[in-house]
This record gives structure tokens, sequence and C-alpha cells, in this order.
């Protein structure tokens, strides 16, 4: 994606959507996360501003989710045990959440949900590979679909043309999309993750996350970070049903599509993938 289109080629790339602006306490946590010295006290402070966030990462610090061998009784406790970047991943779902929520995503009932257990599951993976860059797998996993909210709120029909893709054995969401709209929720992803200030790693893929069989076979030299943040994104995709919870397909027809250029690329075979996938199982994600 070019980094230099002007207004008005934006504006028609996103056919009148609205990129909501970055919560104010992101920007306050990537300010104080960006210093050489990150003050846990200043960060457990941001957060703690605002009442009905800190009370949503408590309520989700202390879920099994985390398993936790006791309950954390304060934000500063929080950011202690897990880590300022954990902590920050987390209030971003939560910011992510607020922003994009509206009443046209109801029909999508798991969204949500679908896109925290993506990230949680983009992280294990990440863990279970030793690929050190876990943190922005989370992110990846948390803000990779967030155009589809966008979209359902500016398109009638989005949602229809949405399960469409999914359940197509060919798979060609974004070009039906596209079709249709004239734009397609992985360029509105990557504008939003963009704009919010995801690393740029992250944003490369939300904008092809579609179309990740071109980047395994326009390969850039070098350029295997990439490569692998978009083969765990796609496992992760897949492990947590993605196809069945947003797509209300029955068969993940994009896995079957693209899944042995993941493999390959990570060298793991069928068994491997197999093994992974029951570490997130035991867990407690991929299950949703």
């Amino acid at each position: 994606m070019s980094s230099t289109l002007n207004e008005n080629q934006l504006k028609l790339i996103l056919q009148g959507i609205s990129i909501p602006p970055q919560p104010q306490i992101m920007v306050d946590l990537h300010m104080e996360q960006a210093m050489p010295d990150p003050d846990i006290a200043r960060i457990s402070d941001i957060i703690s501003q605002d009442v009905g966030l800190s009370a949503a990462v408590l309520k989700l610090v202390n879920s099994a989710a985390f398993n936790l061998p006791r309950k954390i009784a304060s934000i500063q406790q929080a950011v202690m045990i897990l880590g300022t970047n954990s902590i920050t991943n987390i209030v971003n779902g939560l910011a992510v959440k607020s922003e994009l929520s509206d009443d046209a995503i109801k029909s999508l009932h798991s969204f949500w949900d679908t896109a925290s257990d993506v990230a949680a599951i983009c992280s294990s993976l990440a863990l279970q590979l030793k690929f050190k860059y876990h943190n922005e797998c989370y992110a990846l996993g948390l803000f990779h679909n967030a155009g589809i909210p966008l979209m359902l709120k500016r398109f009638k029909g989005y949602q229809d043309v949405l399960e469409k893709g999914y359940q197509d054995p060919d798979f060609n969401l974004t070009d039906l999309e596209n079709q249709a709209f004239k734009t397609n929720h992985s360029v509105v992803g990557y504008y939003l993750a963009k704009s919010w200030g995801l690393p740029k790693s992250c944003c490369a893929v939300i904008a092809k996350h579609h179309r990740v069989d071109y980047l395994f076979t326009h390969r850039v030299p070098g350029d295997s970070i990439s490569l692998t943040f978009a083969a765990i994104l796609k496992m992760a995709e897949h492990i947590g049903s993605t196809y069945r919870h947003i797509g209300n397909a029955k068969e993940d027809y994009e896995w079957q599509k693209i899944g042995h250029l993941a493999l390959d690329h990570l060298e793991l075979s069928e068994y491997e993938f197999e093994g992974m996938i029951e570490v997130c199982h035991e867990q407690g994600i991929g299950t949703i």
C-alpha cells in the first residue's frame, strides 16, 4: 500500500468510510512506551484514569483466559505481572471494540470474541515458534478484520457479500467486495491500523491478508518476517474458525487454498501443526 496517497485518492478508496481517530488513551500509552525507560507507574495512571476501561482490564486479566495463580486487584499489579506490552495489547483490544462497535455489527454476534481469540492464538503460535514478535502478532490478530465493522456501518448488504465470499469454494472475498463496493475490508483495515499507529509490518499484512497466496508467490527477497506474520495469522484464523463465526461457512475454503503455503514457509508438517493446535486448546483458546 502506498503511503503517499493524497486526501482525494484516500477518500475515493474509502468510499465515504470514516476512519475513527485513535483513542487518546492509546496515544498516551504509545508515547510512554516509546520512551527509553517506560514508567510502569505512569502507564498504570494512564489506564486508571478511565474507570470503565480499568474495570474491563481487571475483569479480563482475572478471567480463565489468563489463568493467573492469584486474583489481580489493581492496574499497577496487572502491569507489573503481565508487562507493559501485554497490558497495552489488552487496552488496544478494548479500545478497538469501544470505538468500532455499532448496531450493525450485532448481526455478527461473535465478531469481537473471534478477534480476541485470533489475537491470543497468534501470540501463542508466535511463542511456540520462538518468533520474537509475539506482541506484534497479538496486535495483528486483533486488528486484521477491523475493517469489517466499518464496512458494515457504511454499506447496506455488506454482510451478505461477506458471507458469500467465505462460502465460495474458490474464496475470492476481496474481489467480491471490490465488485460490490469499490473497496474491501482489508484496505479499510489497513488505513485504520496505519492511523492508529500499529507497526508497519502489521499494517502491510492487514492490507493483503486475503492475498497471502500473492505474498508467498511474489515474495520480496529478505522479507521473511512479513511472511511469517502472514502465515501465523492464517493459522490462527483457521484454528479460531473465523470462516464459521464471521462467514457462516461450513468449510475453511481459504485455508484449503493457502494453508500449504503458510506451513511450507514455517517448515511445519501437518502433524506438527496439529500439535500446535492442541497447545492452543490446552491454553483455552481456539475453542469458541
